[in-house]
């Protein structure tokens, strides 16, 4: 609570000194319990998995339930933080070796990854970020895009010392570094850009990784333009620049290009079409028993509860009974009330059990005072519970429901089907012992307020629920259908928790992306001076985002809190090879001024890098492919199919543009003005 207030206070006016250092001390104490309480369930569920295990031969065991599941979570970011930092690692190396077969390129970069994720976990120590599901993998992205960088540093510089074997060691780290600075400055500018935008979600944990991010990318670039050329100042020069290992598929997209310009932008014409219908078939969902893999005993164990014990996704709704409007629809008649019910009845002395006289009672206000809790359970409420519990229960996606229409039913079993009245009501709630009301009727109803609450469980394996429209339709239905005013109708529970965040962080992206968008089109004219080649640039990143979310659609993959993200995050990572294609092309067309002949060398430079650091993310993000937790699964294999569409359009689509609209001038001599 005080944390709170200081919280307000801070974020209104500001904290004193004292508050502050208050403020800090309340903030290690939750942070020291949290520790504690998780240790605890920790070793409690291990305590029961163990007797478990003495057993699992006689019977199918499940274990389930919130903590078990927040237990294992915490477990799998754990393993995902091994396992990714390792596997990123020996698959980089692995990588480096392959392609440029030099101790030193294997070496410089690993040193470059190492220290940028070690500075970035000691500034998340020194922070106080919390690694949490969502941000589990951003060690193997952070070493993913510093490897990026390093890669067109050691291209270039091979590039150079190839050209002019006898330039010294300091003049060519110098022009190394003089030629990559501005487009790795840009590229991480925008990645940063594209990482940012998660900061405007409502969701703590989406917003601590879009911080996060920006800040590996930032420490990334800084490491790497730092320590690299001063490790190779200290090493000696290599008396000979060997071609790493060259892919045909640059040069062969530079043919192509050449020859085809028609028939790429045919096929981009018919992916924009292709990618727009797909795009009107996401879903956004948060199925959270499709978010481990079927090995995993939280599935195992959610698919008991789900499909054979009513359930496994809370919802609760709650409904304030006063007199409804005065005209019920035809569901209150299907449902089982008459037309005389549709008014409550007003309540005579028979209603109250035959009392004729106060004075019998000698003090009236404490009669009156019996009246909300005793007197408040009539047949005509009871009417309204039964009704609204059958139309729950009635609804395919729902399993099992409780209420206080629950005990009707059985009362009215045991009464043989006869209609309990006022004094049964009354009696039955007089006489049921204490411990057994606390279970079977306070949870369902609040006298006081005049509410009545149904516990409803949605089967979350139904391959039919759509969970907004479930939401949507029991709100409509109790409003229109059942006749109760809107102000009476609340729908809550963990259900609702969900879907409220996912709706939200979908509005917030799809706002944000045009944001990202935009600042990306600012950053190029600033880049390269030209409104046109802004355009030009956006275009193929515009289809990367289009073909990922057509392809979600077509694959009925639904977006939730982790692949919502990967439209601002990807357009961040792709852009890197449109900065450096433009870059390289604007220096080469000043040889010339051919355009065949400026976007051929540009292919067999810039584009071999390019090739080089798509191929490296794309699979480096492949290791997410490891962990237990499916959204971080799509995650991987969606990032790493925006940039293979990234890496494709920026060698095919992105020259086409420029050799057909010339951004840079007129062939045959510079140009007079800029362009």
């Amino acid at each position: 609570m005080r944390r709170d207030e200081l919280d307000e206070k801070s974020a209104v006016n500001g904290l004193n000194p004292e508050e502050s250092e208050e403020y800090r001390r309340i903030i290690d104490n939750i942070d020291g319990f949290r520790e504690a309480f998780d240790k605890d369930r920790g070793e409690d569920i291990a305590a029961i998995r163990s007797i478990m295990d003495h057993y699992r031969s006689d019977a199918d065991l499940f274990l389930g339930g919130v903590s078990m599941i927040a237990d294992d979570l915490v477990r799998f970011v754990k393993n995902d933080l091994k396992i990714f930092g390792i596997g990123v690692f020996a698959f980089l190396i692995i990588v480096l070796g392959f392609i440029f077969r030099e101790p030193r390129w294997v070496i410089l970069p690993m040193l470059c990854c190492g220290f940028s994720a070690l500075i970035m976990m000691g500034l998340l120590g020194l922070v106080g970020w919390k690694v949490t599901v969502i941000s589990s993998n951003f060690i193997s992205i952070q070493l993913v895009l510093t490897m990026s960088l390093t890669i067109h540093l050691i291209v270039r510089y091979r590039e150079l010392l190839s050209k002019n074997p006898d330039i010294d060691q300091r003049t060519l780290v110098h022009d190394t570094v003089s030629t990559m600075v501005t487009p790795c400055f840009y590229n991480s500018l925008t990645t940063i850009a594209g990482f940012s935008s998660l900061v405007y979600a409502d969701i703590v944990p989406v917003v601590s990784f879009g911080w996060m991010m920006s800040a590996g990318v930032a420490v990334s670039f800084i490491v790497t333009f730092i320590f690299f050329p001063a490790s190779l100042m200290l090493i000696t020069k290599p008396a000979t620049a060997p071609k790493p290992v060259q892919f045909a598929l640059p040069l062969f997209m530079g043919r192509f290009t050449e020859t085809h310009p028609k028939t790429i932008l045919a096929l981009t014409t018919i992916a924009l079409i292709v990618s727009a219908v797909g795009v009107t078939r996401l879903t956004v969902e948060n199925s959270f028993i499709n978010y481990f893999k079927e090995t995993t005993e939280i599935y195992q164990g959610m698919t008991v509860i789900d499909r054979q014990l009513g359930g496994t996704t809370p919802l609760d709704v709650i409904v304030n009974l006063e007199a409804p409007v005065a005209s019920r629809p035809a569901h209150a008649a299907a449902s089982g009330a008459s037309a005389a019910s549709v008014a409550e009845p007003p309540v005579d002395n028979d209603d109250l059990g035959g009392v004729d006289d106060f004075d019998d009672f000698g003090d009236f206000n404490e009669f009156v005072e019996e009246i909300p809790s005793k007197y408040w359970f009539t047949p005509y409420k009871m009417q309204r519970v039964v009704e609204i519990h059958d139309y729950l229960d009635e609804l395919p996606e729902t399993g099992k429901v409780l209420s206080l229409g629950s005990m009707m039913k059985i009362a009215g079993r045991l009464t043989g089907g006869r209609e309990l009245d006022s004094f049964d009501l009354s009696l039955i709630y007089n006489e049921i012992p204490d411990n057994y009301r606390n279970l079977l009727i306070s949870p369902y109803v609040s006298v006081e307020h005049d509410q009545v609450r149904f516990s409803v469980r949605v089967r979350d394996s139904e391959e039919s629920l759509r969970r907004n429209e479930l939401i949507h339709r029991i709100g409509h239905d109790l409003i229109k259908k059942l006749g109760y005013p809107k102000e009476n109708v609340h729908l809550t529970g963990m259900m609702i928790l969900y879907n409220n965040m996912i709706q939200s962080l979908f509005d917030t992206q799809i706002q944000t992306l045009g944001v990202v968008l935009l600042v990306l089109m600012a950053m190029f004219y600033v880049l390269f001076r030209s409104l046109r080649i802004a355009l030009i640039a956006i275009f193929p990143n515009l289809l990367s985002i289009a073909v990922v979310l057509s392809f979600m659609g077509w694959m009925r993959i639904p977006l939730d809190m982790m692949t919502i993200t990967i439209a601002s995050i990807s357009v961040g990572i792709a852009v890197d090879d449109t900065i450096h294609f433009i870059y390289r092309f604007k220096s080469e067309i000043t040889d010339g001024r051919n355009y065949i002949q400026a976007m051929h060398r540009s292919h067999g430079s810039i584009g071999f890098a390019m090739f080089y650091t798509s191929i490296t993310i794309i699979i480096g993000f492949s290791i997410l492919t490891l962990s237990n937790f499916i959204p971080t699964i799509l995650f991987g294999l969606l990032i790493g199919l925006a940039m293979l569409i990234a890496i494709i359009a920026a060698l095919t689509l992105l020259p086409a543009l420029i050799v057909m609209i010339k951004p840079f001038g007129p062939e045959g001599k510079p140009p007079h003005e800029p362009y």
